[in-house]
């Protein structure tokens, strides 16, 4: 019969292995954005030639899509707080 008051430790339950795990995270996100300045782009549309151009342009379509979900698509999808009453 097992005990159901011992939990299974996971890896992620320790700090130390988090910190590890953000560092290692960290490092890859730095190497990156050096390698990106290195690999040569080819690209279609003169604007794709700035740096950081997907970035920006990534986190700009973010925001937009959370714009527009909210002021747009909540008030069409939107019930009545009694609508179930």
């Amino acid at each position: 019969m097992k005990d159901n008051s011992v939990e299974k430790k996971r890896l992620f339950d320790k700090p130390r292995n988090v910190k590890k795990f953000l560092l290692g995270f960290y490092i890859l996100l730095a190497l990156l954005i050096v390698a990106d300045f290195f690999i040569p782009e080819h690209a279609n549309f003169p604007w794709e030639e700035y740096p950081a151009f997907y970035a920006a342009f990534g986190f700009t379509a973010f925001v937009v899509m959370i714009i527009v979900a909210k002021y747009i698509l909540r008030p069409l999808i939107k019930r009545k707080e009694d609508y179930y009453d």
